[in-house]
């Protein structure tokens, strides 16, 4: 399958001023030993929406447009990515402006409507994004046993930070069994929110897609993959009561504590075809469509 992309007619002016995600610190070790060991990198960022501050998000400062693009896409301040003039990051002030043809004639309505959620890294969504949400009923799409096996193959190569420093969440953007982009950041929002500005800048659509994330399905974050259209969710992490009610709700397969040869299907069961499952001789696989008859 090819990715359905569509140009834009014009793209934002914007900065490149993605930092170094580690760095060195001194150390010692429970010998008493002195050394040397690399930390995540974590700055404070404000976004300014013509002028108007947004809020301010912890990261690791890698790629602080697409995350600013991103967020601003998921809550749903910008509507069309052509509305947007220039996305400026200065990391003297801490802080991003993003320049709009106009500016939503509902923002400080929807500022004032703030919600403190469960996410590192950002923990406030705006506006009743819930109520967004009757709109969205995603498409059931197979996906193969052996497509997550390789897929959790090749995304255990894909966090270097994490192998490096520890301390982030990493979330890819993937269809079948290959990753398309990889990011990670100290909060698992912010990595998300990334990689909807990417798709968003390139016109990649979620159909026939798979996202990856190292963190926990909360509703949050299953809001946020059903606003890109993504109808396949998986995690090494858990899942909350909220979040399987959304997916339910929407659609989304959602696959969680995935790791090595083990997973579990949350939501979604008819869609996996598990076709890497040994016959009783212990030899050689067979297919089916169900959980059942697991």
């Amino acid at each position: 399958m090819t990715e359905s992309v569509t140009e834009h007619p014009s793209r934002p002016q914007m900065t490149k001023a993605g930092l170094l995600p580690t760095h060195r610190a001194e150390v010692t070790d429970e010998y008493g030993v002195q050394g040397e060991a690399y930390i995540a990198g974590e700055r404070p960022l404000s976004i300014y929406l013509n002028k108007r501050e947004i809020v301010t998000l912890m990261t690791l400062g890698e790629q602080p447009e697409l995350l600013t693009i991103g967020y601003l896409r998921n809550q749903e301040f910008i509507r069309d990515v052509s509305d947007i003039v220039a996305v400026q990051v200065d990391w003297d002030t801490d802080s991003v402006a993003v320049v709009t043809r106009e500016t939503p004639h509902d923002l400080e309505q929807r500022l004032a409507q703030r919600t403190v959620t469960t996410g590192c890294g950002q923990g406030t969504v705006f506006g009743k994004l819930m109520d967004k949400l009757e709109d969205i009923h995603l498409p059931q799409e197979p996906i193969r046993q052996s497509t997550i096996y390789a897929l959790l193959r090749e995304l255990t190569n894909a966090n270097e930070v994490y192998r490096r420093a520890g301390a982030v969440h990493g979330c890819a953007l993937c269809q079948d069994d290959t990753i398309s982009i990889f990011v990670e950041d100290v909060g698992r929002h912010n990595a998300v929110d990334a990689i909807a500005g990417h798709m968003w800048l390139e016109g990649i659509g979620g159909e026939h897609k798979i996202f990856y994330t190292t963190g926990r399905l909360t509703s949050e974050m299953v809001i946020k993959v059903g606003q890109m259209r993504i109808p396949i969710l998986l995690s090494r992490s858990g899942v909350t009561q909220m979040g399987l009610d959304l997916a339910r709700k929407i659609g989304v397969t959602m696959i969680a504590r995935a790791k090595g040869r083990h997973f579990l299907v949350f939501n979604g069961a008819d869609n996996i075809v598990y076709d890497a499952i040994p016959d009783v001789r212990g030899n050689t696989p067979r297919e089916h469509r169900s959980a059942d008859a697991t």
